[in-house]
């Protein structure tokens, strides 16, 4: 067995180590619930490992694709919620979930994008530009969207998410692109083994997530798990469509639809529970859950398409 042996068998059966991991947690909580202060420091990790793999000059190459943060945004904040709004209309949801899906549709783009968009070999300088764009626009955006929609009112800190993006994604992938460009040639050996080691952490966080959330998995909500699967579903599809409508290169397109379609289900938790109840938090725990799982077999399915 070489060292190249166990990269490629984790990248090969991801899927089975997902599902083996998850189904632990869903038998035994404990077993990964322990993760959960934790996971700030694993993103960070592997958004260092991207740093590690890029260039301060393909970050230049987003100035001239600004329309295309811009749309990213857009369709963020727009695209979402009215699906939120649109597929709980069609499924007759009850009013908590209801709440739940509108909550999360109005969030912006999660870290875990990033790490998706590196996985699946997408623009990552775009994804993390947009990932931050649609942050920084949170505090205002969402409350005014969940406003606009359920007639609430919630709060967000302002800070307190710049912060997080900060030490989460920037400061980590800025370390990695500094260390790139001082010891480049040295740490070409270990830049082979980051795709499998994200891989890893993705499936413990999913793994985690579903230990945390096993009780609300076990009533089994069928009908609002549908709902969930479809929303991101549907917010993958149209980010990817609309951007190849407009002629942009299936790498950037393959981003945008990770951006529109993965939401920062976190935060949609935790409003959810702050301002509407426990109820509220089932979409969000589920859409945590299946985004993970939909967004790294996408990013496989693309690895193998390459750029054809």
């Amino acid at each position: 067995m070489t060292y190249e042996t166990i990269p490629r068998f984790i990248e090969k059966h991801f899927i089975i180590i997902a599902v083996v991991l998850s189904g632990i947690a869903l038998a035994y909580p404990p077993s990964f619930i322990w993760i959960k202060p934790h996971i700030p420091l694993g993103l960070g990790i592997i958004m260092f490992g991207m740093g590690l793999t890029l260039d301060f000059e393909d970050f230049r190459d987003i100035l001239s694709k600004w329309r295309l943060v811009g749309i990213g945004i857009i369709m963020q904040y727009a695209v979402m919620p009215v699906l939120a709004v649109s597929i709980s209309f069609v499924f007759g949801l009850p009013p908590e979930a209801v709440i739940g899906m509108v909550v999360v549709g109005a969030c912006p783009g999660g870290t875990a994008s990033n790490v998706i968009a590196y996985l699946a070999r997408a623009n990552v300088p775009l994804s993390v530009t947009m990932t931050l764009a649609s942050t920084c626009l949170a505090p205002v955006l969402t409350p005014a969207i969940i406003y606009l929609l359920l007639e609430k009112q919630v709060e967000i800190d302002f800070w307190s998410m710049v912060q997080s993006v900060f030490w989460i994604v920037v400061f980590p992938l800025v370390d990695g692109l500094v260390l790139r460009r001082l010891f480049r040639k040295r740490l070409e050996p270990f830049l082979r083994f980051f795709p499998s080691l994200s891989i890893m952490v993705i499936a413990l966080l999913i793994a985690c997530i579903i230990g945390l959330n096993q009780r609300i998995l076990l009533t089994f909500p069928i009908l609002v798990l549908i709902a969930v699967v479809l929303h991101n579903s549907l917010g993958l599809a149209a980010g990817y469509g609309f951007a190849r409508l407009l002629k942009y290169s299936k790498r950037d397109a393959r981003t945008l639809a990770i951006e529109v379609g993965m939401q920062n289900s976190g935060l949609g938790v935790a409003l959810a529970v702050k301002h509407f109840g426990a109820a509220t938090a089932l979409p969000g725990a589920l859409f945590s859950l299946w985004h993970n799982i939909s967004g790294v077999s996408l990013a496989r399915w693309w690895r193998k398409a390459g750029d054809s």
